[in-house]
């Protein structure tokens, strides 16, 4: 069953700064948190949408985390992303009414849930609104811009180096540790998001576990210098990796 309302209001969220919220006064977010839905827990490999199903709402990730893919006629899957907390999924959808990619849960989630049509009303209403999805929109073509250098002509290590850092800083945002967190994604899904084999994705781990630069724990990394992980990055960066290609 779906929950018409939601335990915690958009005035308490904690993520309300990097949600819809953002910009708003209290009387407006009190307005928004009347559209807002709550959906029963998400559980791991549920799908939350399909691709080319109807979009009839767009989600905030509440809790847990997301991966969306886009699949071949031939059912060969493409990952194009990974949500967290904070983050709007189903924007693709909002040109032609339906949505471009799948998104299944990563582990046990939670989402708000955004009527479309009664957003449109809402941002038609509240110019501040209308302007924080535009700047949503902006991020996620910024986040498209820098998938499109993630997956470029880079090494192994710098996609690597590159995607820890881009987690990094989005886990950093939230609020959470930039230098500690876990990876929900499995190494086949982050494998397929950076265009690399499951061993190659494994071996750069290893590398990196190996000299220093992060400790894995289980599922969970830990960065142990931000700073040599930027270099990794960088032209001529540092002779210590430069067997690690």
């Amino acid at each position: 069953m779906e929950s018409s309302s939601h335990t915690t209001s958009c005035l308490d969220c904690r993520l309300a700064d990097l949600c819809l919220p953002y910009g708003l006064q209290i009387s407006e977010v009190m307005l928004l948190d009347k559209i807002v839905k709550a959906k029963r827990p998400i559980r791991t490999d549920e799908f939350l949408y399909v691709q080319g199903e109807q979009c009839r709402n767009l989600y905030a990730v509440k809790s847990g985390s997301f991966r969306s893919f886009i699949a071949s006629s031939e059912g060969v899957e493409q990952t194009i992303g990974f949500y967290l907390p904070g983050e709007i999924m189903g924007l693709d959808s909002l040109q032609h009414g339906n949505f471009t990619c799948s998104t299944v849960a990563l582990e046990t989630a939670l989402v708000c849930e955004l009527p479309v049509t009664r957003l449109n009303e809402l941002c038609a209403q509240i110019p501040s609104l209308q302007r924080q999805m535009m700047r949503m929109l902006s991020k996620e073509i910024v986040s498209d811009h820098e998938q499109i250098v993630l997956l470029g002509h880079r090494s192994a290590k710098e996609k690597m180096a590159t995607f820890l850092l881009m987690l990094s800083q989005r886990y950093g945002a939230l609020g959470f540790s930039d230098t500690e967190f876990n990876l929900s994604m499995r190494r086949q899904d982050i494998a397929n998001f950076l265009g690399l084999s499951i061993e190659t994705v494994s071996r750069q781990f290893a590398l990196l576990n190996k000299n220093g630069v992060i400790t894995i724990k289980q599922r969970g990394v830990q960065i142990n210098d931000l700073t040599l992980l930027r270099l990794m990055i960088e032209p001529c960066s540092n002779e210590r990796f430069s067997t690690a290609n």
